[in-house]
């Protein structure tokens, strides 16, 4: 007989299997086409975005997806009439599309970034610069990721 309150080993046991079989279902773990082309159309509106000009580097293969070695850099002076503004890194399959964003003034003296980012499976990280006149550029590199992050189970 129970006390009430009290549980009793059926709905322990009921409980715990009803987590499990929650967690062992696997959720998507990327972003779909339609979220990275909302997340540009967030940043940049409908403005062009031209090839050219951002040079993105990344590890031909990424043993771990945990921790992928990231350098973008932007041909441009630097100076007061002509500089990058800002940098926005995408990704079509992370959870979130949009990975990080860095601002430049003049006074940065180079438009380069080097940072470490989470890549959810093989895919190609495309970096945008806005420019101060408002022109947009971009370039993208692909690696291989043989260990996923971004896993969601």
């Amino acid at each position: 007989m129970n006390k009430p309150g009290l549980l009793d080993r059926r709905q322990v046991l009921t409980g715990v299997g009803g987590a499990i079989a929650i967690a062992a279902t696997p959720l998507p773990a990327f972003a779909s086409q339609e979220d990275l082309d909302r997340a540009r159309r967030e940043l940049f509106g409908d403005r062009l975005i031209q090839e050219g000009r951002v040079t993105v580097k990344l590890p031909p293969i990424a043993e771990n997806g945990f921790s992928v070695p990231l350098n973008v850099s932007v041909e441009s002076p630097m100076v007061a009439d002509d500089y990058v503004k800002r940098v926005a890194i995408l990704s079509p399959r992370n959870p979130l599309p949009n990975i990080a964003q860095f601002h430049f003034t003049p006074q940065s003296g180079k438009a380069v970034v080097a940072t470490r980012i989470r890549m959810s499976g093989t895919q190609a990280i495309q970096a945008v610069a806005e420019m101060n006149d408002g022109s947009l550029w971009s370039g993208s590199m692909e690696t291989v990721v043989t260990l996923a992050a971004c896993v969601v189970l």
